[in-house]
């Protein structure tokens, strides 16, 4: 397994906002994280990556307890909110990340093309990101956090704000990437992406409430759709 966590919990402010989740990621699936907002899920993800701590319990990537700052340059990680700056360009911004990332030279410049094309930026890779829109802003994250071809690849809600055709078009590259032994885990509320995951976990008010693929979850609960499942889950655990 790629990702572990045991028993984790994280408080915020005397809050519980995580309770006692435990799952594993398996080494080259698309693994979804299933809720409505508020539910936990960017949280989750975000000390899977390293970026946040856990109160309690213990989170392992690619078989390094977390945070763990030579696993965490081995994580790509999309945030919900784009980390870009808008006074410089799209090719500007990606130059920058690339070589935070150790990115040099005839390398850098080829992965700079690459992920320009897989997210459809290259015609406007000379444009200010703050002349952007919302979803132009989306793809060139996504493109950021492939840039140095991580092992992981976390994504938190990549496809707000994404028109239907790019956002098929993204799935299909992820399913690419997957092909070539990268580990995925996407948050999302939308449950026709979740049915695109291999496993899930659903999550609902911090707590992990059913985890499997997406017929297995359908199948336990006798349910037509994703949507009913998790209904069904969630009241299960009320």
């Amino acid at each position: 397994m790629v990702i572990q966590l045991q028993h984790v919990y994280k408080q915020f402010h005397q809050k519980e906002v995580i309770h006692d989740v435990s799952l594993t990621v398996n080494e080259g699936e698309i693994f979804g994280m299933l809720g409505p907002s508020g539910a936990g899920k960017t949280t989750i993800v975000k000390m899977i990556a390293g970026i946040d701590m856990a109160t309690t319990g213990e989170i392992y990537v690619l078989g390094e307890r977390m945070p763990n700052l030579q696993t965490m340059a081995r994580i790509g990680f999309m945030a919900q909110s784009d980390a870009l700056y808008g006074e410089l360009t799209a090719h500007e911004n990606l130059d920058f990340f690339a070589s935070i990332y150790g990115l040099k030279g005839k390398k850098k410049k080829q992965r700079i093309e690459d992920v320009l094309q897989l997210v459809h930026l290259t015609n406007d890779r000379n444009k200010a990101v703050h002349q952007y829109s919302g979803g132009m802003k989306r793809r060139l994250s996504l493109a950021a956090a492939l840039l140095h071809e991580p092992e992981v690849l976390i994504l938190d809600e990549p496809t707000v704000g994404i028109d239907p055709l790019l956002r098929q078009a993204i799935w299909e590259e992820l399913e690419r990437i997957r092909q070539q032994g990268t580990t995925i885990v996407v948050t999302t509320h939308v449950m026709d992406e979740a049915e695109k995951c291999m496993r899930l976990a659903m999550i609902r008010n911090g707590r992990l409430i059913a985890v499997g693929s997406p017929d297995e979850l359908k199948k336990q609960t006798n349910a037509l759709t994703l949507e009913q499942a998790f209904l069904q889950f969630g009241g299960m655990q009320a």
